[in-house]
């Protein structure tokens, strides 16, 4: 495997997944920490949904800022600094007095984290070659499993017996290592080819938007809105959802754990896969079998087939996942790449910010779990036929 016989290249995929891993940790964090600050600051359906959607409202606006950015002042210096300013962001949280002073601090970190992935998947996009490119980002997007599996880890020995700030605390670490970082990897060969000609943000969008690039657009934007709608509502909801289905608090935190072991070898499949069957079976495969989890999962009845049901969402959801992160930068050319990808990441990150909130309403009211678990199964099933229809094939093809 070329990927793995090139120093330069793997060291790049292990610095750029390191920070991809401490983006995870943070983001799962949440979902941990709200089932804990629910019984500390007696907080109910309706606020949970408002403290995890506030997080995608700041990954929203962080994704099209930081893609916009990445395209005209390169791709390490806005990678840096989104993994500062979501650092620095979260371990504030950790001295949070209020409900309100948490969602101004989650809305920071927010930014930092939604900007910083799409700029991490087109810099290692764009600096692998051809035949080695899916699978490369594929196994970035691996370091996110490892980021919650960290953060499950997190809120299984820590939280229970030192409190929701360590938690957070633990979170500022990032800091330090974009220090390394600056020192460890280079920019984008792509990007230094067009540095000379920057591109105006006006002629980039409407670039994006342009006959020759309007299929592919609408595609990614319905892909990215049904793929994390379904992932922010199911999985920042996991934990309490085990709760509501008469579990503890130390118990649900176990068992959303080995659910997140199985997102490992889903990325693993997923990354040989893409590879030998293409971009679009991967990404239609692992979303029907994630729309068929979804149902399983919320009908689940047992405690076998509530964990059979979740470790099956954890696997075929984040080889999904990873699908999504390594088609996406392939279908713009380089001068506009960032920008394409950071914009569909942001109208996804919308259905972050919905999802979460619909969920808490819906609880609140309380609809059973089973049908809104049904609500996700449309929602992904729609993804993949619109993968499967407005989609094009870019395994092997060089970047333009």
């Amino acid at each position: 495997m070329t990927l793995l016989r090139n120093s330069k290249q793997r060291k790049l995929l292990f610095s750029a997944g390191l920070s991809w891993m401490f983006d995870a940790m943070d983001v799962g964090m949440i979902s941990f920490v709200v089932a804990a600050l629910a019984k500390d600051w007696n907080l109910g359906p309706e606020q949970i949904g408002i403290l995890t959607s506030i997080n995608s409202v700041g990954m929203a606006v962080g994704a099209a800022a930081a893609g916009i950015l990445a395209d005209r002042f390169g791709r390490k210096p806005v990678l840096l600094w989104t993994l500062l300013i979501f650092s620095a962001a979260s371990g504030l949280s950790a001295f949070a007095t209020g409900f309100a002073i948490l969602c101004v601090l989650r809305f920071i970190a927010g930014f930092g984290l939604g900007g910083e992935l799409p700029v991490a998947s087109t810099l290692v996009s764009e600096s692998m070659p051809a035949q080695e490119r899916g699978r490369a980002v594929v196994l970035l997007e691996s370091f996110w499993a490892v980021g919650w599996i960290a953060s499950a880890l997190i809120a299984f020995f820590i939280i229970p017996d030192y409190g929701w700030r360590i938690a957070f605390g633990i979170g500022a670490v990032p800091a330090l290592y974009a220090l390394y970082l600056r020192r460890a990897i280079d920019d984008s060969p792509k990007f230094a080819e067009i540095k000379r000609a920057p591109v105006s943000l006006k002629k980039r969008i409407a670039t994006v938007w342009s006959p020759e690039y309007r299929r592919s657009t609408i595609m990614l934007w319905i892909l990215w809105f049904t793929v994390v709608f379904s992932y922010y509502g199911m999985f920042l909801w996991l934990p309490t959802v085990m709760v509501l289905k008469g579990f503890s608090l130390v118990k649900s935190f176990e068992y959303v754990l080995i659910m997140t072991l199985a997102q490992l070898p889903g990325y693993f499949t997923a990354a040989y896969f893409i590879e030998k069957f293409g971009r679009k079976f991967v990404l239609v495969i692992y979303m029907l079998f994630t729309a068929v989890s979804a149902a399983w999962f919320g009908n689940a009845t047992t405690e076998g087939m509530l964990m059979a049901a979740g470790i099956c969402l954890s696997f075929f959801n984040l080889g999904a996942w990873g699908g999504m992160y390594a088609y996406t930068p392939e279908l713009y050319p380089t001068a506009i790449r960032s920008t394409g990808a950071g914009l569909a990441t942001s109208f996804g990150r919308i259905g972050g910010i919905i999802a979460p909130l619909l969920v808490g309403v819906l609880v609140g009211k309380s609809m059973a779990i089973g049908s809104i678990f049904m609500l996700f199964f449309v929602t992904i099933v729609i993804g993949a036929l619109a993968v499967l229809f407005l989609g094009k094939e870019t395994k092997g093809t060089e970047l333009l």
